[in-house]
């Protein structure tokens, strides 16, 4: 009984040094983990540890994942959209596809459906992994597609993964695999947005912090569960559920407990990311012994290991190269497109525009009347477009950025854990498992090593006073947003003439009330994308500290 708690304690003070020293000493704190996990393979009390690969994909991951699109900023993922789907579903599966025939040459006797599951295993990017490149000078961009892209590709891999198993067997269905993975996916996205509305709805009644916490700890696994036993994605449903409460908490959910989630998930977080790089290294002799023990040899799996790893990365800068090509194309229509927009925006910023603009429609629908709602739609759809627009052309996509995707798609905790998965029955099992296991140590030495200095060396030299120039035009934008909020809200009578003690409750209510509408422009300006998310946030946590600080101690607005 001592021994595991020992074990435990020791783990989590290892995480936590790895994750002060390592950017100190310039090595990714995941490294550092992986190495100390190695190192503590040979002692006794870990020579043998054969950790089930479930705890892995049903038990960590969910949380990892929820918690990681809990914070993604809603709006960066929305226009990251179509990036984010071809690279968390046609790049997986075109890299399953080739690295399948490559495992088939390489490896006699394995066979092509073998060889894609293999493939499936070693094709994701990792949301852990791809957590390195956050501590470097990289354009947001190219966060929103890493992290967008690392949310939803395990997905796309595992479901894989399990379809070429099934395709060793006679009765296998090109179209049966295509209806699966679709069934996969849209169960996951019903079951997610089910599960993140209701968390809201229950969370929202609970006033304790603390309590409000612990529930949301099991929003993650209230998704998954019901959706792998309904033979959909659970992570799929994880992240769906993370991303509905990341966009509507600030609506729905009070300050503290908000401040609580964020606290205590980024705990979870550490803890969890910490215990998958452990394990791993933890792992990777028994590993290496199984190798040994049923062939000749670890030599042939890593140089296979180190082709699989080099195809990876040409697919994807193959991939890549012409979807930034795309997106490009996509900004440039959008430039065409400004002038004509701002136009339209000015004219429906009068009253003789809008009616203009409303007859407009009520000719071209004909039969079909169009409504005051339809026009303030159409006004919401300018302006995001606008903001979109300007989002892109401020944070274009060049050969830099490019670089970057590529060589921060690192594999990790995913493929380490898929590998292990694969049936006792599987051919050459153990080699199989191997060659994983040293994909992913690969990425993470190689690419996770030298990210870093590599961006830092591409990424041409900031302008700090131009920036910091574009960031307070932002917040003074945001704060005329503020004042104008706080203006149309009538202070109350009594709060007129010499002061009382009964003033006192009565300009606490008008407070909060003018904080509730100032947050309420705020979320309103972030669903149309017209301020920086980053700036944004800052914002919206200060608003957040100033109406904790009423609601405690009755303080001044801040």
């Amino acid at each position: 009984m001592t021994e595991p708690l020992v074990a435990i304690v020791c783990a989590l003070l290892v995480i936590a040094a790895s994750t002060v020293l390592g950017p100190r000493v310039g090595i990714a704190p995941p490294l550092v983990l992986v190495a100390v996990g190695v190192a503590a393979s040979f002692l006794p009390m870990f020579s043998a540890v054969d950790i089930d690969p479930e705890w892995i994909l049903a038990g960590v991951l969910p949380p990892l994942l929820y918690s990681a699109a809990v914070s993604m900023p809603a709006m960066n993922f929305r226009r990251e959209f179509g990036a984010i789907s071809g690279l968390s579903v046609l790049l997986v599966v075109g890299t399953s596809l080739l690295l399948g025939l490559f495992f088939m040459l390489v490896l006699p006797g394995l066979g092509f459906a073998w060889g894609v599951a293999l493939g499936a295993v070693v094709s994701p990017t990792d949301a852990v992994a791809t957590s390195i490149v956050k501590r470097t000078p990289v354009s947001k961009r190219v966060v929103a597609l890493l992290d967008g892209e690392s949310l939803l590709n395990d997905a796309t891999a595992l479901v894989l993964l399990r379809t070429a198993i099934v395709a060793t067997a006679a009765s296998f269905s090109f179209w049966g695999a295509v209806g699966t993975f679709a069934w996969s996916v849209v169960v996951a996205l019903l079951v997610g947005v089910l599960v993140g509305a209701v968390n809201l709805a229950v969370r929202r009644r609970v006033t304790d912090p603390t309590v409000n916490t612990v529930i949301s700890f099991t929003v993650p696994f209230v998704a998954a569960v019901p959706a792998e036993a309904l033979g959909a994605s659970g992570l799929v449903a994880a992240v769906v559920a993370g991303l509905v409460t990341g966009f509507r908490s600030p609506r729905e959910l009070s300050p503290q407990n908000r401040l609580s989630d964020t606290q205590n998930w980024r705990t979870v977080e550490l803890v969890l990311e910490g215990a998958v790089f452990l394990t791993m290294g933890l792992q990777l002799r028994s590993v290496v012994t199984a190798v040994e023990r049923d062939h000749a040899g670890v030599g042939p799996a890593v140089l296979v290991a180190v082709g699989a790893l080099a195809l990876t990365v040409l697919v994807r800068a193959a991939y890549v190269a012409p979807l930034l090509a795309a997106l490009d194309r996509r900004v440039r229509r959008g430039e065409r497109m400004q002038d004509r927009l701002l136009g339209m925006q000015d004219e429906l910023s009068t009253p003789e525009g809008k009616q203009d603009t409303f007859e407009r429609m009520q000719e071209r629908r004909g039969p079909r009347r169009a409504t005051e709602r339809d026009l303030d739609r159409l006004s919401v759809r300018i302006t995001r477009v606008l903001a979109d627009i300007d989002y892109f052309l401020r944070e274009p996509l060049g050969w830099r950025e490019g670089t970057a995707v590529v060589w921060a798609g690192m594999r990790g905790a995913v493929t380490v854990a898929a590998a292990q998965t694969l049936p006792e029955d599987t051919p050459q099992r153990s080699v199989l498992v191997l060659i994983a296991f040293t994909v992913a140590l690969l990425s993470l030495v190689v690419q996770g090593g030298t990210v870093g200095p590599l961006l830092r060396r591409i990424t041409p030299p900031v302008d700090e006073a131009a920036v910091r120039e574009r960031d307070d035009a932002e917040r003074t934008r945001i704060f005329e947003l503020l004042r104008t909020s706080a203006e149309a809200i009538p202070e109350p009578p009594e709060l007129a003439g010499d002061p009382t003690p009964e003033m006192f409750g009565v300009s606490k209510k008008h407070r909060l009330t003018v904080i509730a509408a100032q947050r309420s422009a705020l979320l309103d300006a972030r669903d149309n994308g017209t301020f920086d998310a980053d700036v944004l946030a800052h914002v919206l946590a200060t608003l957040d500290a100033s109406q904790i600080d009423i609601e405690m101690r009755g303080g001044p607005v801040t």
